[in-house]
């Protein structure tokens, strides 16, 4: 009777574990998640003030092209870098919260993130605060996935920073 006992508890984990198997084999793989995670890569070393963590995720390239938050440009990661560094030296208390990720993978080498964003850091000891948008450009580079490219739109641009009357928007009547 006890073997009898056995024998059918044995079979129906067995049955149980080749159950379980087939449903984890058949779960959905998020094929988005290895760029996520890269870009959580880098919203993490923001927050750190990390340049080194926040470099890691671009591409080690002269190529690489960053369209900045104040207007301007930098081409290079060598340059990015350098101006990272010197920046984060100066920077503490960050807080960054990005809304709305979106990540699209355009094929099995390329990608993009799009998300908006609002930032708080002491930069100098004085508070500063900005939002806007944020697109990144992302490139399978062997096992990796790498931003190739950045670009940032401030909500609140300067007022010396012409807008198009074809970009304006019109506040709604009340």
């Amino acid at each position: 009777m006890m073997r009898k006992i056995l024998c059918v508890a044995t079979a129906i984990l067995m049955l149980a574990t080749v159950s379980f198997s087939q449903k984890a084999a058949g779960a959905k793989v998020d094929p988005t998640k290895p760029v996520r995670d890269v870009f959580d890569r880098l919203i993490e070393g923001i927050k750190q003030v990390d340049a080194a963590k926040v470099m890691s995720v671009y591409d080690n390239s002269e190529r690489t092209l960053f369209f900045n938050n104040n207007g301007t440009a930098t081409l290079g990661w060598t340059t990015m870098k350098e101006n990272r560094e010197q920046s984060y030296a100066k920077t503490k208390n960050v807080s960054i919260d990005p809304t709305g990720v979106r990540v699209e993978l355009l094929s099995p080498t390329s990608a993009y993130v799009t998300c908006k964003w609002k930032q708080t850091q002491e930069y100098e000891g004085k508070l500063e605060k900005a939002s806007g948008r944020m697109t990144l450009v992302f490139k399978k580079i062997g096992k990796d996935w790498k931003v190739v490219h950045l670009h940032t739109s401030p909500d609140a641009p300067a007022a010396n920073r012409p807008v198009l009357p074809s970009e304006r928007t019109t506040p709604p009547q009340s």
